[in-house]
């Protein structure tokens, strides 16, 4: 019989964050830093709701399910809608199932949309797998993959390259800052990815205070396995643009991806990303994480891929049926598909994962509803 300690990350003990780290490190799904006990003990410092399901059998502990518990027995992946990978992390043999887990950390149902599940944990489900994008360095060099990255669009790298020199030439000398810790940098690309969002009617997930407060404490963040970690490209002094994110040893993980938009003519995300990549090796990285979404620009890089789950774990009791059944309601409408369900689905979860308050969920739900509408228009009058 499972035994489940439902506790706040700062809880955790000195021996449960050492396992935790062991099973990690023994499994390659569990390798990116958003699956490690030091993301969730980061959110738990920015978040009161931040809990980890300590999962026990006989003394013996089997794996780590961390979460946010929201109201009427939901439960949300830590850290999100940043927590781009979760899932249980969990010993290879431990013959574990969510239904189980779930009941006994008195959870009705766990949303997710980033799933890793090596060890099937969670049940088989035909709903919509989404992709996630690496640029992987293991067993090859920079230059190699680069060679491969251009055979895959031979004009368009060749173009960027053109760009890049002439950048040089108009602006000033072009170079990429790894480790930059300039504040003035990190907030310019902060305002820059909510600038966008507003402009492309995303929500602005960067508007919590937490998720700013998240992102803050990790760029200043001297210690440990997991810290922030800052690329910036520039011309000259101008700041062209650059990727926020998260490193744990030779791995990393962006969060924030933005440009000057003063510098689109030069396309300075395709230019950092060729220099990134060749700037790799010298920063001890093997694997740039560029996670799900935005296929349109990461498939171009991001020459290797991982598939990760979509939907939602109920509980084995009588609270998990009800809420399967409301489940399967929203699946057959489409709410995992690429269509309009799909996407409002996925907005409206983003925007009660971000917005801890009423005022600021419903905010977010008139925001989308507004974009929406805009899109429609645009689409009527293109037509």
């Amino acid at each position: 019989m499972l035994d489940v300690e439902t506790i706040h990350p700062s809880l955790l003990s000195a021996s449960d964050v050492a396992l935790w780290w062991r099973l990690a490190a023994s499994e390659d799904g569990f390798g990116n830093p958003l699956l490690g006990p030091d993301f969730a003990q980061a959110v738990g410092k920015v978040r009161e709701d931040a809990r980890v399901a300590v999962v026990r059998r006989g003394g013996e502990t089997l794996g780590f399910l961390p979460f946010h518990r929201r109201p009427g027995g939901l439960a949300r992946p830590i850290g999100s809608p940043l927590s781009d990978y979760h899932g249980l992390v969990s010993r290879a043999e431990a013959g574990l199932r969510i239904a189980d887990v779930l009941r006994a950390a008195e959870v009705s149902v766990f949303r997710y949309s980033g799933l890793i599940d090596p060890h099937a944990v969670f049940p088989v489900s035909s709903e919509t797998d989404r992709t996630a994008y690496l640029i992987d360095l293991s067993g090859t060099t920079a230059d190699a993959y680069l060679e491969a990255v251009r055979a895959e669009s031979p004009k368009k790298i060749k173009n960027y390259r053109r760009l890049d020199n002439k950048l040089d030439r108009e602006v000033g000398e072009v170079r990429l800052v790894a480790g930059d810790m300039s504040r003035d940098a990190f907030n310019l690309l902060i305002d820059w990815k909510r600038d966008q969002l507003a402009r492309t009617g995303g929500h602005d997930f960067l508007r919590a205070d937490w998720t700013r407060e998240l992102m803050a404490d990790l760029f200043t963040a001297r210690d440990g396995a997991m810290r922030g970690l800052m690329i910036n490209l520039y011309a000259g002094d101008t700041l062209v643009g650059g990727h926020f994110g998260v490193r744990q040893g030779a791995t990393y993980h962006p969060w924030i991806a933005s440009t000057n938009p003063e510098m689109a003519a030069w396309s300075p995300g395709q230019i950092f990303f060729l220099r990134a990549i060749a700037a790799m090796p010298e920063l001890g990285l093997t694997r740039y994480d560029l996670g799900p979404g935005h296929d349109h620009y990461k498939r171009a890089y991001g020459l290797s891929t991982i598939q990760i789950g979509e939907g939602a774990a109920t509980a084995a009791s009588v609270a998990g049926r009800v809420a399967h059944s409301m489940e399967s309601v929203w699946s057959l409408a489409g709410a995992h598909g690429a269509g309009p369900v799909g996407q409002l689905r996925r907005r409206m979860d983003a925007i009660a994962s971000t917005e801890l308050t009423v005022t600021g969920r419903v905010r977010g739900f008139v925001e989308a509803v507004a974009a929406r509408a805009q899109r429609v228009r645009g689409e009527h009058t293109e037509a």
